[in-house]
């Protein structure tokens, strides 16, 4: 889903564990689906953790915990490791994340996410543990991400961490555009260049 980001504050969503791979985001089997629906994957987010074999909710995993709710998941370190499948972006965004703290992405994960317009935060392995204990203590604590500062803030600590961003990505994300919305609105800027080549070479 398209949406501007600016500063985002919200309660989060802690996920505690390493390494976790698009495979555990996004089953194998839910590639074939013939549908785009940001609904559908998400609603099969975690599918095998969020839910038993008999289909019923896993009450042991942390979305169906009541007292978990928000927009920002906090991952544990190597987060969207495995396959390059952008269905694991889908189901995080269709689930309703905007952002992704980790302390470490996988590349690939991390650019899918980007283009999906979820924001992946990369922060010091500190200051995520910092975030879990606080998440642990309070599930209501917020966590403060501000884009166009590349900060993000854990409110109950006031604690606050730098996190980089491509500038292109940072541009698309702040204006709400993606990739085609970009060149759509720099066509004048790259038709005046093109014509200035063609000049150039008569």
């Amino acid at each position: 889903m398209k949406q501007k980001f600016n500063i985002i504050t919200s309660t989060c969503v802690p996920l505690p564990l390493e390494n976790v791979d698009t495979d555990q985001i996004i089953p194998a089997r839910f590639l074939k689906a013939t549908t785009r629906e940001e609904s559908f994957f998400g609603d099969n987010l975690f599918r095998d953790w969020r839910y038993n074999a008999d289909g019923t909710p896993n009450s042991n995993f942390v979305l169906n915990d009541s007292r978990y709710s928000g927009c920002i998941l906090v991952a544990g370190k190597n987060f969207g490791s495995g396959s390059s499948r952008e269905h694991a972006a889908w189901a995080i965004a269709g689930y309703g994340f905007r952002v992704v703290i980790s302390s470490f992405f996988a590349d690939i994960h991390k650019n899918n996410e980007l283009n999906n317009f979820v924001l992946p935060v990369q922060v010091s392995e500190a200051f995520l543990q910092e975030l879990f204990d606080s998440i642990k203590a309070d599930p209501k604590c917020e966590v403060e991400v501000d884009l166009p500062r590349q900060t993000v803030t854990n409110k109950a600590t006031g604690h606050s961490e730098h996190f980089d961003i491509n500038g292109y990505k940072k541009h698309c994300l702040v204006n709400g555009l993606d990739d085609i919305d970009f060149l759509v609105a720099n066509r004048q800027k790259t038709e005046e260049w093109e014509s200035r080549q063609l000049t150039s070479r008569r």
